[in-house]
């Protein structure tokens, strides 16, 4: 029997068995218990370092952002940070789903903070382009200002395959071809994580960190590598195609 999803409805202690082998840790250590709800999603496991890291990251460009002289520019680092924020938030929020129904959940609400979080960083770029024009200044050449642009294509390009893949997948031929690149979606997903915060740390060598708000480079490394700690030993394997 298919779901609404259209993904075929299996027998949950046999998916349970193969879906929820954690990369780090016993099979169950990091998935969503059939009782509990999926807020527990946020804290299971190894989460709560993640959540740990990344508000701190998230504390450090705020207070930054705060403490010196406001201005149009400062709508910049907060709300890239925000969405930075908001795409850890998605990632954890599926990671431990191994039954339909939590994955269906799962993925719903993974959905809706993943194009927040590309509705908040959006509106980062619209306003850090209209500063630079306004200014006369130039465009992408900072490496931060690169990585950025390339953590954005390839983010529209991941949202757009994530929600066609799952909500549409007769654009892919059907739902098993659409299936067979989910995979390739998720690994993507932790590839855009890496690229956020190394540009996130390439800001820290910018000219108007340096003058103004002096976010100092070790701080976002450590509550980058905080927030992987937490996020990487929940990775299900089997999920990547990889077991």
């Amino acid at each position: 029997m298919a779901s609404a999803t259209g993904i075929p409805d299996q027998n949950p202690a046999s998916r349970g068995s193969e879906e929820n082998e954690p990369l780090l840790g016993e099979p169950g250590d990091a998935s969503q218990k059939s009782e509990k709800g999926i807020q527990f999603n946020f804290v299971i496991g190894t989460a709560v370092i993640a959540q740990a890291g990344i508000w701190i990251l998230t504390a450090i460009v705020w207070a930054a952002v705060f403490t010196a002289p406001v201005s149009l520019f400062s709508a910049h680092p907060l709300l890239n940070s925000a969405g930075v924020l908001l795409t850890t938030q998605a990632i954890l929020v599926l990671q431990p789903t191994h039954l339909p129904k939590q994955k269906k959940q799962g993925t719903n609400i993974h959905a809706v903070l993943n194009m927040t979080s590309i509705l908040s960083l959006i509106a980062g770029l619209i306003i850090i382009e209209y500063n630079k024009i306004s200014h006369g200044g130039i465009h992408f050449v900072s490496v931060h200002a690169i990585l950025g642009l390339v953590t954005y294509i390839l983010l529209i390009v991941q949202a757009l395959v994530g929600i066609t893949q799952y909500y549409t997948p007769s654009l892919y031929g059907g739902l098993d071809n659409a299936k067979a690149i989910w995979k390739y979606h998720r690994m993507s997903g932790y590839l855009i994580l890496l690229l956020f915060f190394a540009t996130i740390s390439a800001a820290t060598q910018t000219d108007f960190n340096k003058n103004v708000l002096h976010i100092q480079l070790w701080a976002v490394i450590v509550a980058s590598i905080l927030t992987l700690i937490g996020i990487v030993p929940r990775i299900q394997m089997q999920k990547l195609g990889l077991k």
